[in-house]
């Protein structure tokens, strides 16, 4: 080492010190580097500049490093939380979104407790997530969401009038009844009802003197006690919320995987496929049809054409013809000949019992059988196919195309050689792939395949315009009102998927894998951005008995309003336990709560109510707000 410089030995000691031999190589080779690289040096010093926190002082540099690195926090956040929620007791357990947020809670916690150090990342990460998340969710429920309305809209109303209601007599009167101090009673409304917002309408209220102080308490005291009651409460209430929805059905003897189909089932309007857009549309399922691969032997089929044969046999169309080891162009409309390969769809008694006499002996033959079956989404774009009956649809369709749903209008039409089809319908079909593109093109649109991409272009244009609906204020005395970017960007989903459902080819398609990763993952990430910025409001408001007060009243507040909506929602409404659910937790703005129920009913059609309750209560829980300010 006689031969480096002075500063290089100082890295190469730096990085035995800090991390040990195994990384003596690899500094030494990058230093040999830099005698003609300056930045050399450089680069490998900001590494270690990085790691030494840690290996200098333990679990210190730890929490330090997860503060300078805030996409650290998020993903050991996320990880932890989502092993955490795996765990279950008697068949209870947290789910992934409460275990994120309660290990994002205690690391922020532990971070300002024990070594002074304030976690803070930019929110615009978590509403970018959050948003994701309401986008996603649009998606999935948009073509139910209507008919939620219309079958159950006054429940969902008074489901959210209930909740908003409870909440308020609750959090405002229990301070009132305990003797808090002004503004106490403000936080807790925020808190249990998970709205920041109306943090900044009592801020507001105290800002334009539409409340003052009384004598000896200033306004900055005010505000500080809406932030610990809104702390304390938040923390409790997104966890409670998350429990109690999750496990309502169930509290009262309900099966909610079992309700959440018969949901489902209600919610469809009896129809048998998913629409067009909506997941596993493009899923083939079961088939009566097989594939089967026969030599050709007989003189029925020898010498004649593949349209002659279609004719004669149209319960077995030929897929592929196979000869001399080479696919036969079908375009051309060959003549089979003796020892050809023919593919053959057809029901698969026929093909077991009947085909193999007729046509020869099956064949193994990989290059004949290796016919690939996809379900394709077709919308008829052609005026002058409108009036024509399935039937006759059946005369230009290529062999092997099956029809296996008709929409129209988003809504499921009965199946049957006599249907009619009309202009704008949606024809979804089984077949070969390039029958299916030829199909299409005949119907005048072209075949929407399963795919494993997602439509970026669109997911960004329609989450914009929700976005930017949902952030239009008005003011009316002195209370700012608005849709909320929460609520505008979820119905923008439910607007793609809506119209999705009539016409495929719009926006479309999404791949499942896809939109669920945006749900589960932006959720969860909100959430631990959330919890870093909350743990450290927790610390601040911790200390004498106040503290008891303001845990119990923001619980009973956040929990009895969804608790008592639900029982009303299945008792005097006849709601569905998960639709119940539903609307209370959009009664209660609680979107880790949604989730919750997702998570157990293993359905999104809780989603239906949701925006319903979520967009009332949104709106009256500001105007109680600022009302529970200017009374205190």
């Amino acid at each position: 080492m006689a031969d480096l410089e002075h500063g290089d030995r100082a890295i190469l000691k730096s990085a035995i010190n800090s991390v040990g031999l195994p990384l003596l190589f690899i500094a030494r080779s990058a230093v040999a580097q830099g005698d003609t690289t300056p930045s050399a040096s450089g680069v490998i010093g900001q590494v270690f500049d990085t790691i030494r926190p840690v290996t200098e002082t333990g679990i210190h540099g730890f929490f330090q490093l997860l503060g300078n690195q805030p996409i650290a926090f998020v993903l050991l956040a996320l990880a932890l939380g989502t092993l955490l929620g795996k765990f279950s007791f008697k068949t209870i357990s947290l789910g992934s979104t409460a275990g994120t947020l309660l290990v994002g809670i205690v690391l922020s916690m532990i971070a300002e407790a024990a070594y002074g150090i304030t976690y803070a990342i930019p929110g615009i990460l978590s509403s970018f997530m959050l948003l994701l998340f309401m986008y996603a969710l649009g998606l999935k429920v948009g073509p139910q969401f209507f008919s939620g309305l219309r079958k159950g809209g006054l429940a969902f109303v008074c489901i959210g009038l209930i909740v908003w209601s409870l909440n308020w007599v609750i959090c405002y009167f229990g301070a009132k009844l305990v003797g808090l101090a002004p503004g106490y009673a403000t936080g807790l409304i925020s808190g249990s009802y998970t709205i920041t917002a109306i943090l900044g309408v009592g801020q507001g209220a105290l800002a334009s003197g539409a409340y003052t102080p009384p004598a000896g308490m200033t306004v900055a005291e005010v505000g500080a006690n809406m932030a610990a009651a809104y702390a304390i409460s938040y923390v409790l209430s997104t966890v409670g919320i998350i429990l109690l929805i999750r496990y309502l059905p169930r509290l009262f003897g309900r099966n909610a995987v079992a309700d959440a189909k018969l949901a489902e089932a209600e919610f469809s309007g009896g129809a048998t496929h998913p629409v067009p857009g909506a997941p596993g549309a493009l899923v083939m399922g079961f088939s009566p049809f097989g594939v089967r691969a026969f030599a050709v032997t007989h003189e029925k089929f020898i010498g004649r054409t593949v349209s002659q044969l279609a004719e004669d046999f149209p319960e077995a169309p030929i897929l592929r013809v196979v000869r001399d080891g080479e696919i036969v162009d079908l375009d051309s409309d060959p003549t089979v000949e003796k020892n050809d390969i023919v593919t053959v769809r057809a029901d698969v008694d026929n093909l077991i019992l009947e085909e193999g006499e007729l046509i020869g002996p099956e064949s193994d033959d990989s290059l004949a059988r290796n016919v690939p079956i996809e379900v394709a989404d077709v919308h008829i774009s052609s005026h002058k196919l409108s009036g024509q009956s399935l039937s006759d649809l059946g005369r230009i369709m290529p062999g092997g195309v099956a029809v296996r749903a008709l929409f129209r209008g988003g809504t499921e039409l009965p199946l049957g050689p006599k249907s009619d089809v009309r202009f704008g319908d949606v024809l979804r079909l089984s077949g070969p792939d390039v029958a299916l593109q030829k199909t299409a093109k005949r119907l005048g649109g072209h075949a929407i395949l399963p795919t494993m991409k997602s439509e970026v272009l669109y997911l960004a244009l329609a989450m914009l315009v929700g976005y930017l609906v949902g952030i239009v204020t008005v003011t009316i005395s002195g209370i700012p009102f608005a849709f909320g970017t929460s609520a505008g960007v979820i119905m923008a989903g439910v607007g793609v998927s809506y119209f999705r459902s009539r016409n495929p080819d719009f926006g479309g398609p999404v791949h499942e894998g896809a939109r669920s990763f945006l749900q589960d993952f932006g959720l969860n990430a909100f959430v631990a951005v959330l919890s870093a910025n909350v743990g450290p409001k927790v610390i601040t408001a911790l200390g004498g008995d106040t503290i008891l007060w303001l845990a119990l009243i923001g619980v009973i507040g956040a929990l009895v309003p969804p608790f008592v909506a639900f029982w009303i929602g299945i008792k005097v409404f006849g709601l569905n336990s998960i639709i119940a659910d539903g609307a209370a937790t959009g009664a209660r703005n609680s979107t880790p709560g949604l989730n919750a129920i997702i998570e157990e009913s293993g359905s999104s059609i809780a989603a239906v109510p949701y925006p319903v309750g979520y967009a009332l209560t949104t709106v009256l829980a500001l105007i109680g707000g600022y009302f529970s300010m200017i009374l205190s």
